[in-house]
């Protein structure tokens, strides 16, 4: 392994020596618990001396990927992440070191509107009375209906979009039945069809969604559901068009096993999407689930989303999940009625959506005037960039203090082509001119 290293490694300055060791982890050729070469060995190896090497073990060391423990010599880190699921692992904060973390989608918690006002509003009558009552408050489920972007029948809450698709999929789907899935698309999605033991029927996207043609194809395969994103989707940011979606349940209506299909619509982002919201429910109402989140929005430790459709897609899930948790919060869902109701948290969550957006457009127009092509923005917290080589940005970006998520955990399929990093905007605050310099030199 000693030589390997060194093959391994052209730039012998500080930067390109940890920049390589870098790669040859996150690559998986030096192992968690992996013994390095010494100082002295690897410099004697590249021909540099070992305060050169030294250096370089520094930086490594400050961006977490190697450990020294004295006279037994420098380790590759071994980061215990067994209890997340496999595609979270890769884009967990790997070091303390990072300046500006990238790499999730959580949003900028100066842009969530005040709890304080809400939180005072919460009456004794949010309290639970009887562990038969209804699972909504009755004001937040006429509000929430009001705001739907078609006539719903029935609705319920959720601990977020995720735990709606997690329950709807444990509802509506069995072993070895095929899943459409978008390419790329949510890490978490994936992780739960392998749990789950679906069979995973990628298509692709274009700028206004799914592609129809791969929407046709899968639709051979007998699926049983289809998981999209309908605005604002991660980690693209496309946001599906009023004409790509009427094309899209022309092709589940006309299809031959096109009746069975679920479908599970994933609005994520909510609220702080710029794009409008179209559903399939427009065309197909009763295979239609639809999920919108708050926590983009409101806050992710609300945990709570809104889940509605038909009847029967709709009361299993109610049914099941009342012999679990049995109900989301009530004081939670009194909570979020304050904050979609209030005049001042309306008004900073719209503050927010434009803000978002003018942080995409900023760092998109840096990028172009820097030579990276970017035909055009995307909707939501995240943009998703294609480079030259994905470990390579990565690594650059982690030794300039930045950390941006791999493209390789949001594409369903191993081996597929294109290269990408995923840029998520929670905390890209302020002048982006030289952060988007930086990332420019890690694209090229």
């Amino acid at each position: 392994m000693r030589q390997t290293v060194a093959e391994r490694i052209s730039d012998r300055s500080p930067h390109g020596i940890a920049a390589g060791i870098a790669s040859l982890i996150n690559s998986g050729e030096l192992a968690p618990g992996e013994r390095l070469p010494t100082v002295r060995e690897l410099a004697l190896d590249l021909g540099v001396s070992p305060a050169t090497v030294s250096a370089a073990w520094q930086r490594l060391s400050g961006l977490g990927l190697i450990i020294s423990r004295g006279r037994s010599g420098s380790f590759v880190r071994a980061t215990n992440r067994q209890w997340m699921p496999p595609r979270f692992r890769p884009l967990a904060r790997q070091s303390d070191a990072t300046r500006l973390d990238l790499s999730t989608g959580t949003p900028d918690a100066q842009l969530l509107p005040p709890l304080d006002h809400a939180l005072s509003r919460i009456s004794p009558g949010a309290a639970t009375s009887s562990y038969l009552d209804r699972p909504v408050i009755d004001e937040l489920d006429q509000l929430l209906r009001k705001q739907w972007p078609y006539p719903v029948e029935s609705l319920t809450v959720v601990d977020g979009a995720l735990d709606g698709i997690s329950r709807a999929l444990d509802s509506i789907l069995r072993f070895g039945d095929g899943v459409i899935a978008e390419d790329p698309g949510f890490p978490p999605v994936f992780d739960l069809l392998d749990h789950l033991g679906g069979v995973r029927l990628p298509v692709g996207l274009d700028h206004e969604g799914i592609v129809v043609d791969d929407l046709a194809h899968a639709l051979n395969h007998h699926p049983r559901v289809l998981v999209l994103q309908p605005r604002a989707q991660n980690p693209t940011g496309i946001s599906m068009s009023h004409r790509r979606a009427e094309q899209l349940a022309r092709v589940i209506g006309g299809h031959p096993n096109g009746e069975e299909l679920i479908i599970i619509e994933d609005d994520h982002s909510g609220s702080i999407s710029s794009s409008p919201l179209i559903s399939l429910a427009e065309w197909l109402p009763q295979q239609v689930l639809h999920l919108r989140s708050f926590s983009k929005s409101h806050g992710p430790d609300l945990r709570i989303a809104a889940l509605a459709g038909p009847p029967r897609l709709v009361d299993p899930i109610v049914s099941r999940r009342i012999l679990g948790p049995g109900w989301t919060s009530r004081m939670i869902q009194q909570l979020l009625y304050e904050l979609l109701s209030r005049a001042e948290s309306i008004t900073q969550v719209a503050r927010a959506r434009r803000e978002y957006r003018n942080r995409q457009q900023n760092l998109v127009s840096t990028l172009q005037h820097a030579g990276v092509p970017i035909n055009r923005p995307g909707d939501g917290l995240n943009l998703w960039l294609p480079v030259g080589n994905e470990r390579s940005a990565v690594v650059q970006l982690a030794a300039s203090g930045i950390k941006v998520a791999a493209g390789s955990a949001f594409q369903a399929e191993a081996g597929e082509p294109g290269e990408f990093i995923r840029i998520s905007l929670g905390q890209l605050r302020g002048d982006v001119s030289e952060i988007g310099g930086l990332i420019a030199d890690a694209v090229r």
